[in-house]
């Protein structure tokens, strides 16, 4: 019986040791799976954290170009906006100063009609106060930069001109302004009023 006893026993010491020995040979195996795993999950985290930086990237690029997208159009716009008020500006008294010239044909006419019957029917003293007028006014307009149309003897130019009739000419060539019934005038570099004219035309 103690015979067995010892042999049980002995067996049993030797399986412990088996286990033993075997445990500790997969000890290893299970460190490098983990290491293994552990390199796996760094080079995805590596892979997500690139690809995170990627878009990033890509977002911060796109929105730096709606920014400079959205600049230059403010910086267009300040500048058209600027443009048309200066058009605005320019431009402004412009119907006011179509009437004023109204007023300078009418005193233009009544210098004319004076000057032929300034002995009889008009004093010296009127004439002068209409002409101090006109000047008045005329200084108005040039301080708008309101100035006339030189037409007489001029070749004829639809953008400016208006022909009212045409009158056979000797003296001039054929299309060009030989009377004017009513003065013409810019603003600036913009037509205010055409000129009202008569055209040459040669003989037949």
């Amino acid at each position: 019986m103690t015979d067995n006893s010892q042999k049980k026993k002995n067996i049993t010491i030797e399986s412990e040791d088996n286990l033993s020995n075997n445990s500790d040979k997969k000890e290893p195996v299970a460190a490098d799976e983990q290491t293994e795993m552990n390199q796996t999950k760094e080079t995805e985290n590596a892979k997500s954290i690139e690809e995170q930086l990627a878009e990033a990237r890509q977002e911060a690029a796109q929105e730096r170009d709606r920014l400079l997208r959205m600049s230059a159009e403010f910086e267009n716009y300040k500048k058209r906006m600027n443009r048309q008020m200066d058009e605005f500006r320019k431009y402004a008294n412009e119907a006011l100063l179509k009437d004023l010239i109204s007023v300078v044909d009418n005193l233009e006419r009544a210098l004319g009609t004076s000057a032929k019957d300034a002995g009889e029917k008009i004093s010296g003293s009127l004439i002068e106060g209409v002409e101090m007028t006109l000047n008045e006014i005329l200084k108005i307009l040039t301080k708008f930069n309101v100035t006339p149309i030189e037409s007489l003897e001029k070749p004829f130019d639809p953008v400016f001109h208006e022909a009212v009739m045409q009158e056979e000419s000797d003296e001039q060539p054929e299309n060009t302004v030989i009377n004017e019934f009513q003065k013409g005038y810019l603003i600036h570099d913009r037509l205010l009023r055409p000129s009202m004219v008569v055209v040459s035309k040669t003989k037949s």
